[in-house]
């Protein structure tokens, strides 16, 4: 059926609610180019502001998925379950390093798409950027060897899946209609529907580090999400976790990847807000591909496989099916690239961590390098904190902030003097915060 862009616009613009066949030719426009860029802004900036029903969403997530091609994987995944997460995105978010692995060991596959990152968070893509030889974008059948081998591969979005997606978000990013709820929920599931999957997880993260700074956001996004994703016929949940606070002890690239694969491998101490967000999501996963009975049996084996190494074999599996070093986990200080300068940010007074500005932290590992102020910045992977103090945390003149890894000295000081401004340190221990939030559910 022919319809003018215009008055679906329109329609849209007054708050009108459309029909799926309505939908279905403003993506079919959007992926042909036979509807503007202009007309697709507009398009854009009336659901930004208009919203849309369950219904309209679930129509535009499987238009959407339908501008593409859709994977199988019967033939490699045989009875395993398809399943995957998604997170919001935060500081220090390194939990898909781990969770893929983790849950692949289990019995699972796990065909992980990923993006970069831009703004404040890191993105895992440029994380496993850092790991030389590590291939983040093959092509289908490498895609699909990689799970044949190793159960799961961390990879970015390949531009037969949901091209839709791609052409709206990249016109959302200039028209600043990015923080529609509609449209992200789209977005999300486009290339998750199109990854072929039986089961999802979100982590919706919310605090001063997260794009959902407050609850309420974060629990319609999660909401919506969950029920747009049951009604198009995938099984998902969702957790609510904090981001007031860098999540880990490590921000960056490279820095990331190697505390990953201590976490792995259990050296060194796991950082117990981390363990339990990775627990957690591991065992939502697991229960709800059917190889735990619930989420807390599914903890349970996720810890067994952290606990008798199959986990960090499945990791190891993932890089050298993807062109890393067969070696990586057992040299990964030889693999990984070092900054030139490292130095200790002490605090200017002794005394507790009380607050901490999480987004303020995140741009200042922008500011030194790594992380992209533009789309086409270069990243230098090797720059980063470690060592991260937590809220509750004494600091002083033995026990700093943070180790800054930077480029040069310059770059070390300034990065200093951002982490300084965005800790705050007092006298008492802020009242703990839990680290999950809440579960949401198909209701």
């Amino acid at each position: 059926m022919n319809y003018l862009p215009q008055e679906i616009i329109r329609r849209k613009r007054d708050g009108e609610t459309l029909s799926a066949d309505e939908i279905a030719f403003m993506i079919r426009g959007l992926t042909d180019g036979s509807i503007s860029e202009g007309q697709v802004a507009a398009f854009a900036m009336a659901v930004f502001f208009r919203g849309m029903t369950m219904d309209e969403r679930v129509a535009l997530t499987r238009c959407m998925v339908d501008s593409g091609v859709t994977l199988n994987w019967e033939d490699v995944a045989g009875d395993a379950p398809v399943l995957d997460k998604h997170s919001t995105g935060g500081v220090g978010d390194k939990v898909s390093l781990m969770l893929a692995p983790i849950v692949a060991a289990c019995g699972a596959r796990v065909p992980m798409i990923s993006g970069r990152g831009l703004g404040h968070t890191g993105g895992t893509l440029d994380k496993l950027d850092s790991i030389p030889g590590y291939d983040t974008a093959p092509d289908i059948a490498g895609f699909r060897r990689c799970i044949t081998e190793a159960g799961c591969a961390i990879i970015g979005q390949t531009g037969d899946l949901a091209p839709a997606d791609r052409r709206l978000y990249g016109i959302r990013d200039v028209t600043a209609t990015v923080e529609s709820i509609p449209l992200i929920t789209a977005s999300i599931l486009s290339k998750k529907l199109a990854a072929g999957l039986d089961g999802l997880v979100m982590d919706v993260k919310t605090g001063n580090g997260a794009f959902a700074t407050e609850l309420p956001i974060a629990r319609e996004l999660a909401e919506s999400i969950v029920a747009v994703a049951n009604g198009a016929g995938l099984k998902t949940t969702a957790l609510i976790t904090d981001m007031n606070q860098v999540l880990g002890r490590s921000v960056g690239n490279a820095v990331e990847v190697a505390e990953s694969v201590a976490f792995l491998r259990g050296r060194g101490g796991r950082d117990k807000r981390l363990l339990e967000i990775v627990l957690a999501l591991a065992g939502e996963m697991l229960a709800i591909g059917g190889i735990a009975v619930d989420s807390e049996a599914g903890q349970g084996m996720a810890c067994a496989v952290l606990a008798n190494g199959r986990a960090a074999e499945a990791f190891q599996h993932m890089v050298t099916a993807l062109g890393g070093p067969a070696d990586f986990i057992e040299r990964v200080d030889a693999h990984l690239p070092p900054a030139p300068v490292s130095i200790a940010c002490l605090p200017e007074t002794t005394g507790v961590v009380t607050a901490m500005d999480t987004r303020a932290v995140g741009v200042a590992v922008v500011a030194l390098g790594g992380g992209r102020r533009r789309a086409d910045d270069a990243i230098d992977h090797s720059v980063g904190l470690t060592g991260m103090c937590a809220l509750g945390e004494t600091v002083d003149e033995d026990r700093p902030l943070a180790i800054v890894h930077a480029a040069d000295e310059a770059a070390a000081e300034a990065a200093c003097g951002a982490l300084r401004a965005a800790v705050r340190v007092g006298d008492e221990a802020p009242k703990p915060a839990p680290a999950i939030i809440e579960w949401v559910g198909d209701p």
